[in-house]
C-alpha cells in the first residue's frame, strides 16, 4: 500500500457535498483527495496542493467550472494539470465548451 505522501493528489471541485463525499469515498483508498466547493476555491486549492488531476463540476456558485478552467489554463504553473469535467450538464454544446477550454475529458453524472 502506498504511503499517504506517495499517493497522487486528486482535487474534486463541486458545490454539492453529497457529490464530494461520494467521489472521496471512491478515490480515497488510492489517492489523496482535496476538495473545494466552487471554482474560486478550487483554484486556490490547486495553487496550494498542485494536484495531479482535477475533477470539476460545471454549475457552481461564485465561479463556474468553465471560468475556473479558463483561469487554470491561463496560469503557467497550473495549465498542464489535466482537468476533467464531472457534471450533470450533458448537452453536446456543453461538452464542446468544456473541450474548447482545454478539458481532458467531459464525464456525465451520475458517476
Amino acid at each position: 500500500m502506498l504511503e499517504q505522501r506517495e499517493k497522487p493528489v486528486v482535487l474534486v471541485v463541486d458545490d454539492m457535498l453529497d457529490n464530494l463525499a461520494l467521489v472521496n469515498e471512491i478515490l480515497k483508498k488510492d489517492y489523496r483527495v482535496k476538495v473545494a466547493t466552487n471554482g474560486q476555491k478550487g483554484l486556490e486549492v490547486a495553487r496550494a496542493a498542485r494536484p495531479d488531476i482535477i475533477l470539476m463540476d460545471v454549475t457552481m456558485p461564485v465561479m463556474s467550472g468553465y471560468e475556473a478552467c479558463r483561469k487554470l489554463k491561463q496560469d503557467e504553473t497550473l495549465r498542464d494539470i489535466p482537468l476533467l469535467f464531472l457534471t450533470a450538464r450533458t448537452d453536446e454544446e456543453d461538452e464542446k465548451e468544456g473541450f474548447s477550454l482545454g478539458a481532458a475529458d467531459y464525464i456525465a453524472k451520475p458517476v
